[in-house]
């Protein structure tokens, strides 16, 4: 089960909260009203003001015209701008009324200066009960019991609401005593009455001074580079820091304490918003037969749900592992009902199977996403990922072109660019084969001019089943250590959803025989990523360098040799070409041998084009 650790957010004021502040403040403009209208009667000379009536008729003209403007309604927040405009709008109207009644009743100019003292003096008085109702409720609410000591990084809005929140919840742990900005302009700056103590430079001493534990960043459209800075100098200081929402979680409402949260890997990376064609993404999905293999898995999982959203007439997910449907279904539908016929278990292997599958369904769009990943396993077990990774894909390819499937996706990986290990060869050799197919599709069983088949080349992704995250998690959850292979490793990182998005988007632009490489910004430092989880952890845990392992890269390229950036449709997706392979070259592999098995793969790579 996962706990959030984020707290809870403060109980709503109640109904009766609202009935009674409704009456104290009708009950302070009443008394202010009365006030201003005797003041004014006593001190304009020569009044003909009948009292009486002036009170009854300006304490009835306040209430009606105090609830029209919402004043009495707990909408407005006591003692804001807002609210003392809106008060300040409805004495003038309300008294200027009284006035205008009884000067035209008692036909006396006297009553207008007598409006004009009135006005004043009930608007003075109301403004200064409320400023005092607002420093009460403040010292009310501020926390009694907290046991976190906040430095709060940004001084902007989000800043001033976070700190507001924090003080308004009166159970909360958390208390903000200090500021940090790097804007200039801020330096005097305090909000409610928390001091600006300096820029990130000054994060040593703050921390010393104020007695602070808790780092907040209060800058949601803070990218990538930026959290990555804040925190790589607040580390040696503060072990806990946390962050607000992506500024899009936060439109259309206030911070609250309950957003806060941790800052996590995922933050860190800043991924980029991303920009799709949707018309071109609904022209070959929507409507049409979609079936996708590996659904069962982190990324055909979120596949599904993503291709889901665009009106498929079917989609069928295809999977060896039935657990893995069960679940991507049930964050489909809700259901996880596994009687529906487009849950299909199978196995890219069993070649027969596929192609009973293909015919019954005869799908137009298959997104191939079944393939064995992890790098060390396969180096143990090549002949795994050769019949999996190599000859399943061309199990699938096959399958596609006997039905005349019209557009076809491959999964790539960025380590089929200069490949050096299992997986990553296993994986070119499928952008090969992908390529022959897509060369060769006009042949197929219906073919035609709209028939695609292509790849789609991306990096390690966040939150995916055996990913590094996992991996780093269950480490810290057993009490450490956190281990790294080497302190210099990078690696691309992109977030599931993000993946697929452009993964989408790539099937529609596509040309045949293409691989289509996803931008993955800027490559980051593992042990940055280790030390975030081992910093967190309480008391800190050790990281443990422990060696490259074998068919390990340092540095992951997403171009291999002779490949050129070309970005020619969508931004944050470049072109390349791959030779085609021809897929007699599959029996030709020595399955049964590990070491002729390497030699075959190393060659498999080098090979362009081979003749039947």
């Amino acid at each position: 089960m996962q706990h959030d650790d984020r707290p809870a957010t403060p109980t709503p004021p109640t109904n009766s909260f609202y009935l009674y502040r409704a009456w104290v403040l009708s009950t302070l403009d009443v008394v202010a009203v009365c006030s201003g209208i005797t003041l004014a009667s006593a001190i304009v000379t020569q009044s003909t003001l009948h009292l009486p009536d002036a009170l009854a008729l300006g304490t009835l003209t306040q209430l009606a015209v105090g609830s029209l403007a919402g004043l009495y309604s707990g909408r407005l927040r006591v003692a804001t701008f807002t609210e003392v405009c809106r008060l300040s709008v409805t004495y003038l109207v309300s008294l200027v009324t009284v006035f205008a009644v009884l000067s035209a009743l008692g036909n006396s100019g006297l009553y207008w200066r007598q409006a004009v003292v009135a006005v004043l003096v009930a608007a003075s008085l109301s403004a200064t009960a409320r400023a005092v109702w607002r420093q009460w409720q403040a010292h009310h609410t501020r926390p009694k019991r907290a046991t976190r000591r906040v430095v709060v990084f940004g001084a902007g809005e989000a800043g001033e609401q976070v700190v507001k929140a924090m003080f308004n919840d009166s159970t909360g742990e958390y208390l903000p005593v200090a500021l940090i900005d790097d804007n200039p302009h801020k330096t005097k700056r305090k909000i409610l009455g928390v001091p600006m103590a300096g820029n990130r430079t000054a994060l040593a001493s703050v921390f010393h001074d104020y007695g602070a534990d808790v780092l907040l960043i209060a800058m949601p459209s803070a990218d990538g580079p930026t959290l990555r800075a804040i925190w790589d100098a607040a580390s040696p200081y503060c072990s806990d820091v946390r962050t607000l929402p992506r500024v899009a979680s936060l439109l259309g409402g206030q911070v609250t304490v309950g957003d806060i949260g941790p800052l996590t890997p995922d933050d860190v990376l800043g991924r980029r918003k991303i920009t799709l064609d949707l018309g071109s993404i609904d022209s070959y999905v929507g409507g049409k037969r979609v079936l996708v293999t590996g659904a069962g898995g982190s990324i055909g999982g979120e596949l599904c749900r993503q291709l889901a959203l665009y009106g498929p007439a079917h989609l069928i997910k295809l999977d060896r592992d039935e657990s893995g449907l069960h679940a991507t279904q049930l964050s489909i539908d809700g259901s996880g009902s596994v009687s529906d016929p487009a849950l299909v278990v199978a196995d890219i292997r069993d070649r027969n199977r596929l192609f009973e599958v293909f015919d019954e369904f005869r799908p137009q769009v298959v997104f191939h996403a079944a393939a064995l990943k992890h790098v060390p396993l396969l180096e143990l077990h090549p002949a795994e990922g050769v019949k999996t990774n190599v000859i399943g894909t061309q199990n699938v390819l096959d399958a596609c072109d006997r039905v005349g499937v019209e557009r076809f996706v491959n999964i790539s990986t960025d380590k089929a660019a200069d490949p050096i290990n299992v997986l990553g060869q296993t994986k070119r050799i499928a952008e090969t084969l992908t390529a022959h197919a897509g060369v060769g599709a006009a042949g197929g069983a219906g073919a035609g001019a709209d028939q695609r088949y292509l790849s789609v080349r991306f990096g390690n992704v966040l939150g995916s089943r055996g990913s590094m995250l996992e991996t780093f998690a269950a480490q810290a959850a057993r009490g450490g250590p956190i281990t790294v292979t080497d302190p210099d490793v990078t690696r691309y990182f992109m977030t599931i959803a993000e993946a697929v998005q452009l993964t989408i988007q790539a099937g529609a632009i596509g040309d045949d025989g293409q691989v289509l490489i996803l931008d993955m910004g800027e490559p980051i430092r593992i042990h940055d990523i280790a030390r975030q989880f081992a910093n967190r952890a309480i008391p800190p845990l050790d990281i443990v360098i422990t060696g490259l392992r074998p068919g390990e890269k340092l540095h992951e390229v997403l171009l291999g040799a002779g490949e050129i950036d070309h970005r020619p449709v969508h931004p944050l997706i470049s072109h390349v070409r791959v030779p085609p392979l021809d897929p007699w070259m599959l029996a030709l592999a020595p399955l049964g041998n590990a070491i002729e098995l390497r030699q075959w793969l190393a060659s498999a790579c080098l090979v362009s084009t081979v003749e039947a």
